[in-house]
This record gives C-alpha cells, sequence and structure tokens, in this order.
C-alpha cells in the first residue's frame, strides 16, 4: 500500500445493480466509481473476477487468468455494433433485484452471447488477433478446456477420457479441430471482458481510485490451470487431488473447512522457478492496483486433507516455500502490492512470513471482541501497516452480528465502542475503524447501508445461497457519500488533504 492513511469500500462486481440480472462493467460500475469519488476513497475492493465454479463461488473457478463472462456489460457489446437496440432491451433479467439467479443469468447469457457470435466471427473487431497472439499463455488452454467441458455434457476434468484428460497431442488436436467454434466463442468472451475491465480500471485510476483484487491461494481441481499443469500440483494417477486443502476445526467450525482443492507441489514448483506463480501474480498486478492474496498463511504452512475424508478433522499441516518464495517474485516482479490475508489458525511461522515479507496484514473488528479483551483485532493493538476491515466477504454484516454473535461479545464490543443500542453499533464499529492507526480502512457496502443478515455475501462452510446478494440502486445514495465524506476527513484519510474541496460531495 502506499503508507498513507486511505479508506476503501468492498463490494463486488456481481453486487452492483442493474437491468441484467448482475453487476456487470457498465454504466452501474462507472456510476459507483463516481460514488467512491464524491464519498473521498481511495479504493475500490473487489472478489475475485474469474469465472465462477462449484456453488457459484468465485474462489471455485475454471481458470486463475480468466475474467467472468457474467460481468460482461451487453450496453458495450452493443456500443461495437454487435446488438441491436431491441435485442439489447431483451436481454434485461427479471427476478429479485437484491439476489443473482445464476442459471437464469448464465442461460440468458449464453443465448445473447451466440448472437453475438455470429456476427462477431464475421467481423471481429482489429485487435482481436492481437489480443489471442498476447494471451495464448492461458487464452489458448483456457478456451479448448471450456469447449471440451460443455462437449462432454460439462463433466469435470477428472472424468473426462484419459487421451485428453493427460493431453495426449493427437486428442488435443481431434479437440481443437472438433471445438473450433467453441473455442473462438470463449476467446470472444473474454475479448469482451478484459476490454470493458481496462476501460473500467482507466476510469477508476484517473478518478483517483484505485482497484484491490482478491488473489485464491488455491485453483479448482476442474480447471485449465490443474489440466495444462498437473505436474504443479499433488494428484493421484487419475488426475484427483490427493491430499486436497482445507482448514482443520476452529471456534467458528467445528469439523474445519474441507475445500477440495488440490494442494500444490511446491518442490516441482521451486525447480522452474515457479514460474506459474510469477505468471500469475504479474497478471494480477495488471488486473489490479493491489492484490490481496487469499489464505497467505498457506505460503508459511498449509492444511493438507486425505481426499477420501468427509470433514477437516483428521488432516496435516506442511511447510510452505516461506520467504523463498517470496524472494524470487521480488527479484523476477519487483515490489508488487500486496495484502496477506493471515487470517485463521496462525502460528510463529505465520507472523513471521507476514513480518518479514514487509505486506500489510489484515485485522477484522468483528473478530475483536473476546469478553476477555485479549483479542489482538482490538484497534488498540493496531500498527500502521495493516489493513482494518470491519468485516469481510465471509462475515456477517454488523447488523446481522449484532443480531447472532454471543451476548456477551455484542455487551463487550457495545462497551467497548461506546455505543448504546445496534445501529449505534453498527456506526461505531465503522468508526472505530476508520479511527484505528492502520494506513488502510477497508468497509463494506452493506455496512454503509445499514444492512442486515440477507446482504450477507458468504457463510464458509455452507452450499447454497452464497455469493448471489446484490445492491438496490437507490441505496447508493448522496447521504451515504456525504457520510463517509466527512469521517474519512474526519480520521485523515482522504485521498490528498490539499484537493480536498475537490473531493467534497
Amino acid at each position: 500500500m502506499t503508507g498513507k492513511r486511505a479508506n476503501g469500500i468492498l463490494l463486488h462486481i456481481s453486487s452492483l445493480p442493474g437491468a441484467y440480472g448482475i453487476g456487470t462493467l457498465g454504466e452501474e460500475a462507472y456510476r459507483f466509481v463516481d460514488f467512491l469519488r464524491r464519498a473521498g476513497q481511495t479504493y475500490w475492493q473487489i472478489l475475485p473476477v474469474c469465472p465462477v465454479g462449484k456453488g457459484f463461488s468465485p474462489y471455485h473457478s475454471f481458470s486463475s487468468f480468466a475474467g467472468n463472462p457474467l460481468f460482461v456489460d451487453p450496453s458495450g457489446v452493443a456500443r461495437l455494433g454487435y446488438l441491436s437496440a431491441d435485442e439489447l432491451a431483451g436481454a434485461a433479467v427479471g427476478g429479485d433485484p437484491e439476489r443473482v439467479d445464476y442459471p437464469t443469468v448464465a442461460a440468458a447469457r449464453e443465448g445473447l452471447f451466440s448472437v453475438v457470435f455470429d456476427r462477431f466471427i464475421a467481423a471481429p473487431p482489429s485487435d482481436f488477433a492481437a489480443f489471442c497472439r498476447d494471451n495464448a499463455a492461458w487464452l489458448e488452454d483456457y478456451a479448448l478446456f471450456m469447449a471440451i467441458r460443455e462437449h462432454s455434457g460439462d463433466l469435470p476434468l477428472q472424468e473426462w477420457d484419459e487421451d485428453i484428460r493427460i493431453r495426449q497431442p493427437q486428442a488435443l488436436a481431434a479437440w481443437r479441430a472438433r471445438c473450433a467454434d467453441r473455442v473462438a466463442y470463449h476467446q470472444m468472451l473474454q475479448y469482451f471482458f478484459y476490454r470493458q475491465w481496462s476501460a473500467l480500471k482507466d476510469y477508476a485510476n484517473h478518478s483517483g481510485v484505485r482497484v484491490v483484487g482478491d488473489l485464491p491461494i488455491y485453483v479448482s481441481p476442474d480447471s485449465a490451470d490443474v489440466w495444462a499443469t498437473p505436474s504443479l500440483f499433488r494428484l493421484d494417477k487419475h488426475g484427483r487431488p490427493s491430499p486436497v486443502a482445507g482448514c482443520p476445526p476452529d471456534a467458528f467450525s467445528k469439523d474445519g473447512q474441507l475445500w477440495g482443492n488440490p494442494v500444490y507441489d511446491w518442490d516441482a514448483m521451486k525447480r522452474d522457478g515457479y514460474r506459474w506463480w510469477l505468471d500469475r501474480l504479474a497478471a494480477g498486478r495488471r488486473l489490479y492496483d493491489v492484490i490481496r492474496i487469499d489464505h497467505f498463511r498457506g505460503f508459511a504452512g498449509y492444511y493438507t486433507i486425505p481426499s477420501t475424508a468427509k470433514t477437516a478433522r483428521r488432516g496435516k499441516w506442511c511447510v510452505g516455500p516461506g520467504m523463498d518464495f517470496w524472494n524470487v517474485v521480488r527479484a523476477q516482479l519487483g515490489d508488487v502490492p500486496i495484502i496477506a490475508e493471515d487470517l485463521g489458525h496462525l502460528t510463529e511461522d505465520v507472523h513471521a512470513l507476514v513480518r518479514d515479507s514487509g505486506f500489510p496484514g489484515m485485522k477484522v473488528l468483528q473478530f475483536a471482541f473476546d469478553p476477555k479483551g485479549k483479542s489482538e483485532y482490538l484497534p488498540h493493538h493496531y500498527d500502521k501497516n495493516c489493513v482494518v476491515y470491519t468485516g469481510t466477504h465471509d462475515n456477517d454484516t454488523i447488523l446481522g452480528w449484532a443480531d447472532s454473535a454471543p451476548r456477551a461479545e455484542v455487551k463487550f464490543a457495545m462497551d467497548y465502542l461506546g455505543a448504546t443500542d445496534r445501529d449505534g453499533l453498527r456506526e461505531s464499529m465503522m468508526r472505530a475503524a476508520m479511527a484505528s492507526a492502520a494506513n488502510t480502512c477497508v468497509l463494506t457496502m452493506q455496512d454503509v447501508c445499514a444492512l442486515d443478515s440477507r446482504a450477507r455475501m458468504n457463510t464458509p462452510s455452507t452450499v447454497g445461497g452464497n455469493w448471489s446478494w446484490r445492491l438496490r440502486a437507490e441505496q447508493l445514495t448522496p447521504q451515504a457519500a456525504q457520510w463517509l465524506y466527512e469521517q474519512t476527513r474526519l480520521y485523515g484519510r482522504l485521498p490528498d488533504a490539499k484537493e480536498e474541496a475537490s473531493w467534497q460531495v
């Protein structure tokens, strides 16, 4: 980060309002940037922008490098001449404006983009070939992976015929010929995504807003990453993860978290100079201004679980690559702006890695209010080099937390923050985060808008109902921007004090 005091808002692209059933990179995204600028915010933090996979989770994607096609704004496609006004009007998706109905949205987009593809392939943009060439290192495998998966009835990678699963040259050539149109289709979607993303990020940066992106430490077993580079993962002879990743039992989950992702073969990665990770971080740096590394503790030590286990109770810790990895990253890529998500089961090796790397770690206020008063997440323990959150995408909203957390914790929070009621607790917690010594503070849009548990983004270790919350357009009010601006100014977090007047609402 910059080392200066700054503030930001966490809101994923999918949660933006709009007519297309899910947030996109179109008009509402630009409107949100304008809101952040008026509110004096420096950062817009989002979740991974990769295609969603199992459970519609952005942390379980078909690719670490591809963008989510559902985020492509149909209006932007129409401006390129590939959709008529009537077709664009017909692209609207009804239903609950506060929820993403992923199957409905995906089906609507497939129908729309199938129409677009016929016109696109007949008259591709002049820079399409260059885009495909410049991104060939990941795009060719991803587009072919998606085409094969579709042709096979959406079978996951581990259930493909062996010849193509292990990438025999003859099978690859046959599938490329068989699926040529669908390969080009997925290349087209990535072209639209990256074109629109680049324009939005440029607009944000010119507005004084920096984008904080999210990089999951692990990849999905059913992904182009595993298919293209299986030697970098610990897999059995059938290409299945063995062991799998997860987290041990803790105060939040008595069975732990069984993620099911393959873990890395760090010895193999070290032998080739961590090339895959270097490519991934370089791509992340092009996408974002700052990268949050999810589950950063996995670079110090990572938890592995037998692939046959039903829960994460029976697992073991393995030693990660540590500073050897990050020294190579710095030597090859320079100083990559990174936030280390250092939450969860922390041991001295994790603390040492965060300290030695110099990356800011994370503090979450909802974790702070152990009635014993000894939590390291209490604001009076912070140093400057950290990022404080009231909650993350895995937490309830503050109002939801006030209703569901143990009463002793809520009472201690109210005493500590000087709050007298539920809504006062919400505002006091946000103010405490902004008042803290932490250089960077990030609030959730749900908390700014005083929303309850119905606006929660994700509940870990649960399936169904996650990742679907959306903001309503009318909730993005001038009053919310004014309150944010005033608090950001009060606690010395405006982007530049000498330009204060130009940031006012």
